[in-house]
């Protein structure tokens, strides 16, 4: 047997690139809007072809890749216990939707090449990985991408929380949420305010009591105690998610 080149992945791994960035090991969060298009609902496949080509280009970096994404494409949660659903269940109801679009996700990953790996906190063995915190890093130390599904398998918790969770417990060195039309955090709704100005920089205490919306409370509360940065940055730019890890382009980061 022909011994396998220092350096080199094992098997079902990704053979090892230089890594270009500053960062080695990022959490990427996006909502589950940003997969459905302009159809207003579901998976858009074009769309989520096109996000999976941005996370490659960042695997080409060198860079290990987390994945969190929402359900709000398919289902809310918080709107179902609105309308009258016992919160509990419509919280679990969330998460499976997170599951469906985690897989999803994998799929146009591996369309292009890349090694994934869908693992839940709800355990359902036939579609996903448990989550278990070593072997996920192993994943990632492989240069496999990991997409953390279903939440934190707790209701009252979103996935900004989850993506936070995750981003900590696997090391991450920053949190990057994907906005779309939304190239940062500003001081008030840029799609309805001309004169909305964009922050470069900004603290979570700042965004807690100016009341931002960038992530709920409990997740930047997180952060902000484990010193995780936050980059907020726009997914409709190609390539733009690339740009940012190279240290250019636009985008506000919450520290």
């Amino acid at each position: 047997m022909t011994e396998q080149p220092k350096g080199q992945d094992d098997i079902q791994g990704t053979p090892m690139t230089r890594n270009t960035s500053k960062y080695k090991r990022v959490m990427l969060k996006i909502s589950g809007e940003a997969l459905m298009g302009d159809q207003g609902f579901g998976l858009h496949p074009p769309t989520v072809e096109r996000i999976a080509r941005e996370v490659q280009k960042v695997q080409e970096m060198g860079v290990e890749i987390c994945m969190v994404i929402g359900g709000g494409n398919i289902f809310r949660g918080l709107q179902g216990s609105a309308q009258g659903m016992e919160r509990t269940t419509a919280d679990y109801m969330g998460m499976l939707a997170t599951v469906m679009n985690a897989l999803g996700m994998q799929a146009a990953l591996e369309a292009l090449g890349l090694h994934t790996r869908v693992i839940s906190a709800i355990t359902m063995n036939e579609v996903a990985e448990p989550y278990i915190r070593r072997r996920a890093v192993r994943h990632l130390e492989k240069k496999r991408i990991c997409i953390f599904a279903a939440g934190t398998g707790n209701p009252y918790f979103t996935t900004d929380t989850a993506a936070t969770l995750r981003a900590n417990e696997m090391a991450c060195e920053a949190i990057f949420m994907g906005k779309n039309g939304v190239d940062g955090v500003y001081d008030k709704d840029p799609k309805t305010n001309a004169d909305a100005k964009r922050y470069e920089n900004i603290s979570y205490d700042e965004v807690l009591s100016k009341h931002l919306k960038v992530m709920d409370a409990s997740a930047i509360a997180l952060a902000r105690d484990n010193d995780l940065p936050l980059i907020v940055f726009s997914l409709d730019e190609p390539g733009g998610f690339r740009t940012i890890l190279e240290g250019h382009g636009t985008y506000t980061t919450v520290s």
